[in-house]
């Protein structure tokens, strides 16, 4: 008898009713999104003010016009994967060795293999400001007191230009005694000594170990000490005065001096 079903009737009834009472605010429910800019914005300021938490951001942007819940500014650093405040009251080693950059000399040791397997044992130190090596000794057996010898030597090559060192950076070998250690302490700075695997903590170093590694030492077979003492003092002159650095905008060292030696 009927061509349609009660279903279909009430089905088209529903959607007549629905087109009667559609709205033309088609908003999404709920507070409005928070712009780029003011997104950008709110990370600039943390990572610009490390001390700053959300509440002293959100007062910041409120006397800039922007009224923003804290629980924004909390989802919009959380985002850009920026701790809170007190986490970021501290600089990271890399604010650190780059704010600190003239005021640091790192030193580390390098173990090089002769062609007869046996083991030497090479000092080295480096100015973080003016990417400056030393080449403070080579020997077999190194102990306590020769790198302390080592380091009375650094300091009267240095000359006047350690007052303007502050910090000297070395890791946990044993060889680095506390009459290593006073000789910088002498002169009014403050021994810095790195964690325990951590290499991190003296990059600069570490990395022109690797340099040496890899422009020097594995393209040559070493004979004895005095054959690495020579080839470690061309090298130097080349990586003083020729070699670019990328610190230095892809510049060599402006010095001319020669490079320490011992």
């Amino acid at each position: 008898m009927f061509p349609v079903t009660p279903a279909a009737i009430l089905r088209r009834h529903r959607s007549l009713v629905a087109r009667k009472w559609t709205f033309t605010d088609r908003r999404r429910p709920g507070r409005p999104c928070t712009r780029r800019p003011v997104k950008a914005l709110i990370v600039r300021m943390a990572r610009e003010n490390p001390s700053w938490g959300h509440s002293r951001i959100q007062g910041e942007l409120a006397g800039l016009g922007y009224s923003i819940a804290v629980s924004i500014v909390w989802e919009v650093l959380h985002a850009a994967g920026i701790d809170p405040a007190p986490r970021r009251a501290g600089p990271t080693w890399r604010q650190f060795l780059t704010a600190q950059a003239h005021a640091i000399i790192a030193c580390d040791f390098r173990a090089v293999e002769t062609i007869t397997l046996k083991r030497l044992y090479v000092l080295l130190f480096i100015e973080h400001g003016t990417r400056r090596l030393h080449l403070a000794g080579v020997i077999a057996h190194p102990t306590g007191a020769w790198a302390a010898q080592q380091a009375r030597n650094l300091a009267m090559n240095l000359g006047d230009r350690i007052t303007g060192l502050r910090f000297p950076i070395h890791d946990r070998d044993p060889l680095f005694t506390s009459a290593f250690r006073e000789v910088f302490t002498a002169e009014g700075l403050r021994i810095i000594t790195t964690l325990p695997q951590t290499p991190r903590m003296n990059a600069i170093c570490e990395r022109v170990i690797g340099t040496l590694r890899r422009e020097l030492l594995e393209r040559i077979l070493i004979l004895n000490e005095r054959h690495l003492a020579r080839v470690l003092q061309e090298y130097l002159i080349h990586y003083n005065r020729h070699r670019p650095h990328q610190s230095r905008q892809q510049r060599p060292r402006t010095s001319q001096r020669s490079p320490l030696t011992t």
